[in-house]
C-alpha cells in the first residue's frame, strides 16, 4: 500500500487523555481512578503503539516494542487507551488490523513495569485500565483482526481475544501462561475466550497454559486462517483478508459491527467484573511474587 495514503499516529500520551466514559466499563464509581493510574503507569516508559488509517478505511494497528517481545509497558498501555479513541471517532473506517513489530505479537506486560506495581492495588487499576480498554477494542465499530505472527502470550494472548478475528501464521502460538506467573488473566480474555471456544476447552488452555499452534487454533474456533509465514507478506494477506468483509459504505458496514457487539454484551460485562474481583485475589500474592523473582513467564 502506497504510504501517502496513511495517516499515522505515534505521539505519545499527552495531559489531554481521557478514558471515553461511554464505553468503558470502570469509573470513579468502581474505584478506578484515571489520573493516578495515567501519572503512576507513564514513568515506565518504552516501546510504542503506533496507528496508521488507509484511505481505505482500513487501520492498522501495531505494538511496538520488539526488544521485549512487544510487551506493554506502563506508557503503551495509556497509549493504546488514546490509539482506541481515536479508532472511535474515525468515522471513515471500516476495518483494523492489530499486529506486533518485527514478526511477534505481543508478550503481555513488561515485567520490569509489573515488578514495580506488584502491590494488589495497582494491580487492580492496571485490571481496570486495560479491561476498559480491550472492551472498547471490541466493541468498536471496526472489523478487528488480530494478525498472530511469532508469539502472543500472556496479555498478549488477552489482546488477540479482543479482535472479532484472529489470523495466525504458520509456526506462530497463542498462549494463556498466566498460571505460570500465579495469576490468572485480568484484561478480559478469559471471559473473552469462554465466549470463542466455550468454557470447557478455555478450562483446558488456561490451567496448562498450552501452547496453542495454528492448527488447533483453527480446529477449535480460535483462530479463523493460517497465512504464509513469510513476513513481507503477511500484512497484505491480512488486508486481503479483511477486505472480503468491509466491502461497501462505511455506515452500512459500522451499523453491521454494532449490531453484533449489541448482541454479545448480555452477559459479558458481568463475567468481566467477576474476572476482575478473581484476578485481584492472585495479584501480588506468594505464587506471582515467586514467579516474578524467578523471572518466570516463557517456560
Amino acid at each position: 500500500m502506497a504510504a501517502s495514503i496513511w495517516r499515522c499516529t505515534v505521539r505519545r500520551a499527552g495531559p489531554g487523555w481521557r478514558l471515553h466514559r461511554s464505553m468503558s466499563l470502570y469509573n470513579s464509581s468502581h474505584g478506578f481512578n484515571e489520573t493516578e493510574i495515567k501519572n503512576k503507569f507513564a514513568q515506565f516508559s518504552g516501546g510504542s503503539v503506533e496507528l496508521c488509517k488507509g484511505e481505505n478505511g482500513i487501520a492498522e494497528l501495531c505494538i511496538n516494542n520488539p526488544v521485549r517481545m512487544n510487551a506493554f509497558t506502563g506508557r503503551m498501555m495509556i497509549e493504546l487507551a488514546e490509539r482506541i479513541r481515536d479508532l472511535e471517532n474515525w468515522q471513515e473506517g471500516k476495518g483494523l488490523l492489530v499486529y506486533g513489530a518485527e514478526n511477534t505479537f505481543c508478550s503481555g506486560a513488561d515485567l520490569n513495569a509489573v515488578k514495580a506495581i506488584s502491590n494488589p492495588q495497582d494491580g487492580m487499576m492496571m485490571c481496570m485500565l486495560m479491561q476498559n480498554t480491550l472492551t472498547r477494542l471490541q466493541r468498536l465499530p471496526l472489523i478487528s483482526v488480530a494478525v498472530i505472527q511469532g508469539k502472543a502470550l500472556g496479555g498478549g494472548a488477552e489482546l488477540c481475544t479482543a479482535c472479532d478475528f484472529r489470523l495466525m501464521t504458520e509456526g506462530s502460538e497463542i498462549r494463556f501462561v498466566h498460571k505460570h506467573m500465579g495469576l490468572v488473566p485480568g484484561w478480559g480474555g478469559a471471559a473473552r475466550l469462554i465466549h470463542l471456544v466455550g468454557s470447557r476447552l478455555a478450562l483446558k488452555l488456561l490451567s496448562s497454559a498450552l501452547r496453542v499452534h495454528p492448527e488447533y487454533a483453527l480446529t477449535i474456533g480460535l483462530a479463523d486462517e493460517i497465512l504464509s509465514s513469510a513476513a513481507d507478506s503477511t500484512l497484505g494477506d491480512a488486508q486481503n483478508w479483511i477486505m472480503a468483509y468491509t466491502k461497501g459504505p462505511a455506515d452500512v458496514n459500522r451499523a453491521v459491527k454494532k449490531v453484533v457487539a449489541a448482541g454479545r454484551e448480555a452477559l459479558l460485562q458481568d463475567a468481566l467484573r467477576m474476572e476482575k474481583d478473581i484476578f485481584g485475589t492472585v495479584w501480588g500474592g506468594p505464587a506471582n511474587l515467586h514467579a516474578l523473582s524467578k523471572g518466570t513467564k516463557h517456560n
